[in-house]
Formats: structure tokens, C-alpha cells, sequence
């Protein structure tokens, strides 16, 4: 595989893992803390970037070494997935 497909899937992996990761710790303003004026009820009184960030490229690194130890060991394949050849007869 060439280092530009590489980078490709990660930043794919990493926006995919970025929507799986927003809702963790995510807390609503209902908590005990006062809440900026104007904000609405539910979103989180403190969203830090830098947390986020971190995590998405821990889990899309992780997800990524799977994808990528895959298709370099080739456990699953296409073929695997190839309906066409279990038609019952």
C-alpha cells in the first residue's frame, strides 16, 4: 500500500472515530454548574478540543493498526464476503 493511501484511510478512520467520540463525557448544562447566558439547556457547559482530539487519534489509531494488520495478514478477505457462490440451488 503507498504512504498516500495510508494517510488517506487514516484521516478517513480518524473523521469516522471524531463522530464516535464527541459523546464521551459529555455532560448537559443541567448539571450544577451555571450555565452562559443564552446557551441552550442541553449542549455541554465545557467542550474541550484538546481532549477530543486526543482521543479520536487513540482510537482512530487503534482502528486504523486493525484495518491495517487486515490487510497485511489478509484474515478477512472480499471473497469472505462474496454471497454470489452460497446460492442454493
Amino acid at each position: 500500500m503507498r504512504t498516500t493511501s495510508i494517510i488517506a484511510i487514516y484521516i478517513l478512520f480518524w473523521w469516522g472515530c471524531l463522530f464516535l467520540v464527541l459523546p464521551f463525557r459529555l455532560r448537559s448544562s443541567a448539571e450544577p454548574e451555571e450555565p452562559v447566558r443564552g446557551q441552550a439547556e442541553s449542549a455541554p457547559p465545557r467542550f474541550s478540543v484538546g481532549r477530543t482530539v486526543l482521543w479520536t487519534t487513540i482510537v482512530a489509531t487503534a482502528v486504523f493498526a486493525l484495518f491495517y494488520l487486515n490487510y497485511v495478514q489478509g484474515w478477512l478477505t472480499a471473497d469472505l464476503f462474496d454471497l454470489t457462490r452460497y446460492r442454493p440451488r
